[in-house]
């Protein structure tokens, strides 16, 4: 048969699930703040990869840019070249022409 217990007993076991509540919700606070900063982080580095991935975007578009440049210099560059090279052809067909009497 079960003896009932004491008015201290009772205050003891009170007093021991209370401490064990404090503990459990200190742990469960404690995690709450940890999981927060989790999704701190990953919202952070979502944002972190989309700032990448438009600033990659934006550097392969500049290439595109660079690149058009530098073929337009360089295409206008092999065009002066190719009119120096036909006028000094030019003035020396003029030249032999000259010296044969033509």
């Amino acid at each position: 048969m079960d003896s009932p217990i004491t008015r201290a007993e009772h205050e003891e076991f009170r007093r021991r699930m209370e401490e064990e509540h404090n503990r459990q919700n200190k742990r469960i606070e404690l995690l709450e703040e940890r999981t927060e900063q989790f999704t701190d982080i990953a919202i952070s580095v979502k944002e972190l990869a989309l700032s990448v991935k438009q600033m990659a975007e934006t550097q392969k578009e500049q290439g595109e840019k660079l690149e058009k440049l530098e073929s337009r210099d360089g295409e206008m560059w092999r065009k002066v070249t190719g009119y120096i090279i036909t006028a000094i052809i030019g003035i020396v067909v003029g030249f032999v022409f000259q010296q044969i009497g033509m």
